[in-house]
């Protein structure tokens, strides 16, 4: 086996009522400042947010609430979550949402612990992330797998930039995880958290290490059997708390790095949807699948071998020659993220088709304007990502 670090210290309340534990654990980790982050009006309208208030004050807990975060989270909302959260000396930072809340609170989770630091500085690699506070997610979405990963994204307004931080201080403290509170979520947003939670996987899946752990790949392969199987479940019954627990638990598993053990992280299409997101305000996980079809269009003959077991363990695709079997899982793959209604080109996307200039633009934020490569299947530089851009472009 391929030699690894792993590290999840995130302890994990999970099933019908989870969240009716989170004031009794948040004490028992000697905590008693509780700041709430949450996105829109959503967890009001559901209840869910007054009931976490009142279970929290009756437990004898100190709380502040701060809503708007939105998809794509901003980097000057959370400015201002930190400085709210500071004089408040908040020793508890709590989401609760999806992952766009979650990775919110942990940016302001190390802004309350590293006061006299821009918060960008930990994101664009200025400064090194060395401590932070206790951070909880109530999860209502299964989704980024934030709520156990050792990753955050943040999106900086002023540059259109968006960015990944990864650190195991990332890596939150409590996570409850009911999925019934994940009914009430959009279809459309259930479709894209499912996409994410395939699309983490499949970034940690395509290696070119000629002998990648089994165990790592069962588990990976494994999982995303899991995710097509229920979420078909779910396009017919979005309430099937059986397919939405599976779902869930496999969007933790997806993103704490189990599906990647002993391998390098590839993460290209992350990298090429992101700049769509920054620049357009796209559904992370809808931006995914609009690469993911050109990247392995492009990359699959790199190593076809991997490609045609990724067709055959998940895709149970058996006939043909390796290279059938490789092309024929990438059209499944496609096929089957339009048969759950996310887009595989910029058009379905919803932001048209476009021009030289934009496609240019978008190359240079993923390469730095051309000093970088990205990825590691297939390193990707500006002229890589540019024909991957250019042949979802229509």
């Amino acid at each position: 086996m391929q030699s690894f670090n792993f590290k999840c210290p995130t302890e994990i309340v999970f099933g019908k009522g989870a969240e009716e534990h989170i004031a009794e654990k948040i004490k028992a980790y000697g905590k008693s400042r509780v700041f709430i982050v949450y996105g829109g009006g959503s967890v009001i309208e559901t209840g869910l947010l007054p009931r976490i208030e009142s279970q929290l004050t009756a437990a004898g807990l100190s709380l502040q609430v701060r809503g708007g975060v939105k998809p794509n989270p901003r980097l000057a909302w959370v400015r201002g979550a930190i400085n709210d959260a500071m004089i408040f000396k908040a020793d508890f930072i709590l989401a609760v949402g999806g992952g766009s809340v979650i990775d919110s609170a942990k940016a302001v989770a190390h802004g309350v612990a590293n006061p006299g630091v821009d918060i960008w500085d930990f994101w664009s690699g200025k400064v090194k992330l060395e401590k932070t506070t206790a951070i909880g997610a109530v999860l209502t979405l299964a989704a980024a797998g934030s709520e156990t990963s050792d990753s955050a994204v943040l999106t900086n307004e002023e540059t259109g930039k968006k960015s990944g931080l990864n650190t195991d201080l990332n890596r939150p403290t409590l996570a409850f995880m009911n999925p019934e509170l994940a009914f009430t979520a959009p279809k459309r947003q259930v479709f894209c958290g499912i996409a994410d939670i395939l699309m983490h996987t499949m970034e940690r899946y395509f290696t070119t290490d000629p002998a990648p752990n089994d165990m790592t790949d069962l588990i990976a392969e494994g999982l995303m059997k899991n995710v097509i199987k229920h979420s078909r479940t779910l396009l017919h019954g979005p309430k099937n708390y059986d397919a939405m627990s599976e779902i869930m638990w496999c969007g933790s598993l997806s993103h704490n790095n189990l599906t990647g053990l002993g391998r390098a992280k590839d993460f290209a299409c992350h990298k090429l949807g992101h700049e769509l997101s920054g620049r357009f305000d796209v559904t992370h996980g809808a931006s995914l699948t609009t690469v993911w079809g050109s990247w392995a269009g492009y990359v699959w003959q790199d190593n076809p071998e991997r490609f045609a077991k990724f067709a055959e363990k998940v895709w149970d695709i058996t006939e043909g020659s390796t290279e059938e079997k490789a092309r024929k899982g990438i059209e499944a793959t496609i096929a089957y993220f339009k048969e759950i209604d996310m887009p595989v080109n910029f058009t379905e996307l919803g932001i048209g088709v476009q021009n030289k200039e934009m496609i240019e633009y978008l190359a240079d934020m993923v390469t730095a304007n051309g000093t970088k490569t990205v990825a590691t299947f297939h390193p990707i530089d500006k002229e890589t990502a540019m024909e991957i851009y250019n042949q979802a472009n229509h």
